[in-house]
């Protein structure tokens, strides 16, 4: 099951399957997903299996998806902000370098909790910057591919991750369906095969949590 704690910045130590939390802007949807190289759930097996390589043989067959989702993140970004993909994508690189045990289950595992890792720092990132400007200057992102229907040009990604929060503690997984979908692109059947549940659940989930946040984000 895709694990809030596990994907934490702060946690250090085993990775199970991430996700279950809050989130910034989604990177361009494609209908395939991550792309399907054979190779990639080989290196990360073997990670798991404990070759300590693996990560950096793993970094050259993912980089140019992780910089895909990076710059998915990073472009709606308002003019003059300090983070690049590339700077997005060595944190990244760090957090993952930091751990000793992980257990990877696939490919699509592993770009939804890179995303996620992406997101949190992104978060992290907004939250300094709105603390510095007392509220101002923070990130925002365009939700219209998300909510399904025009909303307001953009949103805060604070106030949308605190949306997301709230999800969390009231149904995980819808939680970790909109992380997995909206900010990872995965694909329905890849969702389901890294949450362990049917393609239908997860489009009910999907169709749930995007009516929800569209409530709550209208009241915030």
């Amino acid at each position: 099951m895709y694990d809030a704690k596990e994907a934490s910045p702060h946690a250090e130590g085993s990775v199970q399957a991430p996700v279950g939390g809050p989130v910034p802007g989604p990177p361009p949807h494609r209908a395939d997903g991550p792309p399907p190289d054979p190779q990639i759930t080989e290196v990360l097996l073997a990670w798991s299996d404990g070759n300590a390589e693996s990560l950096e043989r793993l970094l050259p067959l993912v980089l140019d998806e992780l910089r895909r989702i990076a710059h998915g993140f990073l472009q709606q970004e308002a003019p003059g902000h300090t983070l690049q993909p590339t700077a997005l994508v060595n944190e990244l690189y760090l957090r993952l370098a930091g751990r000793r045990h992980v257990s990877w289950k696939n490919r699509a595992h592993f770009f939804g909790f890179a995303a996620q890792t992406m997101r949190r720092i992104l978060v992290d990132h907004a939250r300094a910057k709105q603390t510095a400007k007392r509220g101002q200057g923070g990130i925002r992102v365009t939700l219209d591919d998300l909510i399904g229907v025009p909303t307001e040009p953009d949103v805060d990604l604070v106030r949308l991750d605190d949306a997301l929060r709230v999800l969390a503690e009231m149904d995980p997984r819808q939680s970790q369906v909109v992380e997995l979908r909206f900010f990872a692109g995965l694909t329905f059947d890849e969702i389901a095969e890294v949450l362990g549940i049917g393609v239908a659940t997860v489009g009910r989930d999907w169709a749930s949590a995007r009516t929800w946040l569209f409530r709550e984000l209208e009241m915030r």
